[in-house]
């Protein structure tokens, strides 16, 4: 990769890098990352204005959610590996260009039916941002220089779902529903137009991977027969479907349950998001100052603590406004903490030349998980109830993931790649 001699003079960080390519990288690669996320959270203020206006009820318009989790999902299935083979700035300019048209295309359907195949369309094409930055991130970084960028460029992320609720309250307060969808089509096209102008090619010609489908099935299987990825793989998979659990319920609960306004919970929802940027930035000031299976115990432990809170309230008749968001606020800082470190270890056992593969294997699992696992939580209806016996049953299967990846490592000679 050429870096320019202005750079070069700039102070020297870890892996070599430049500190200006550094910002610029993180710059980038967390407006990319961002771009997705929050079209998946910026609308959700919206929820019940949308089911009036498309006279549809309230478990049809979360399919629409769940429908771009799983979009999200089968297209990094698609695109990691395209971006193996043909590098990574194509099939990202594509799939954001895409994006930005389904998003349109979004602020203009008419039926929910329709939202949910054009929302789908917006996860399939999405999903090159979040795939791609990953791999970009794998052919730059690995062990805890990999886990100190994907931290920044977190920071950078996460700032995306705490404000997105809360324009997104602002525009549904001044426009009607669609102008959600424009203003992600607006952030999506300034996106596509950094990666042109910003991002270099991160995968040499030389480096690139032609596979068809007998080999990457033989990769596929070789990543799920590696307990080194497939277990902290594990980790992101249930801590992220007990987060999203949270995500895809809290609007309807805290406006219908619990008598928000739609401005009050994006509010709360930029609570829950701003503990899970403290969390981050915690685990950042921990990296050398501890190992990374106790970063992650101490994330999983802080999770657990406020899931068993928000149960407690519940089972004590105590629930409100108040109660409620202090174990979200608990439960999502630990996931800040768990996150960046299962993260990272996953994609530290693999090389480059498959960097791209392994992140969209995980990343598949991660987006279907977060789909589909929400709903499976909230078939009965969307109440308090179901919320909270998902986020207890995940919070569990998070947390013997976690116990699961601390002994395929410790039986390893090396020690935790994160």
């Amino acid at each position: 990769m050429t870096v320019s001699a202005a750079a070069l003079n700039s102070t020297v960080l870890s892996g070599g890098h430049p500190r200006r390519f550094i910002a610029m990288l993180v710059f980038v690669l967390g407006a990319l990352s961002a771009t997705a996320p929050i079209a998946i959270d910026l609308y959700l203020p919206a929820f019940p204005a949308m089911a009036d206006a498309l006279g549809a009820p309230e478990s049809r318009i979360q399919l629409t959610l769940t429908s771009m989790m799983i979009g999200m999902g089968v297209g990094q299935a698609f695109i990691g590996p395209l971006s193996d083979r043909f590098g990574r700035r194509a099939p990202l300019l594509i799939g954001m260009s895409v994006f930005t048209l389904a998003s349109l295309a979004c602020a203009v359907t008419t039926s929910a039916d329709l939202l949910i195949a054009m929302r789908f369309l917006q996860g399939l094409s999405g999903a090159a941002g979040v795939v791609v930055a990953r791999a970009v991130i794998r052919d730059h970084f690995e062990g805890d220089d990999m886990t100190r960028f994907t931290a920044k460029m977190m920071f950078v992320t996460m700032l995306a779902p705490m404000l997105g609720p809360i324009v997104g309250a602002q525009l549904i307060r001044f426009g009607p529903w669609p102008t959600v969808f424009v203003f992600m089509a607006v952030l999506s096209g300034l996106s596509t137009f950094l990666v042109w102008k910003f991002l270099p090619e991160s995968l040499p010609a030389r480096e690139r991977r032609s596979m068809g489908m007998r080999e990457f099935g033989s990769s596929l299987g070789t990543l799920v027969r590696d307990a080194r990825f497939i277990a902290p793989t594990l980790v992101v998979i249930m801590n992220f479907s007990m987060l999203f659990t949270y995500v895809s319920t809290f609007s309807f609960i805290s406006q219908e349950e619990l008598g928000a306004s739609p401005g009050f919970y994006s509010l709360l929802f930029a609570a829950g998001t701003l503990a899970l940027l403290a969390g981050n930035q915690t685990n950042m000031i921990l990296i050398d100052r501890s190992e990374p299976h106790q970063r992650m115990i101490w994330g999983m432990a802080i999770s657990l603590t406020g899931v068993a809170w928000i149960a407690g309230v519940q089972f004590a008749g105590a629930e409100n406004l108040w109660t409620i968001p202090t174990g979200i606020v608990l439960m999502m800082f630990g996931c800040g903490v768990v996150f960046p470190n299962a993260g990272a270890a996953a994609m530290s056992s693999q090389p480059p030349q498959i960097a791209g593969t392994a992140s969209a294997f995980m990343g598949s699992l991660q987006m279907g998980a977060g789909g589909v696992m929400p709903a499976l939580a909230t078939l009965g209806g969307v109440t308090l109830g179901s919320m909270t016996l998902g986020l207890s049953v995940y919070a569990v299967a998070t947390a013997l993931a976690v116990v699961w990846t601390i002994r395929v490592y410790r039986s390893e000679a090396a020690p935790v790649a994160a």
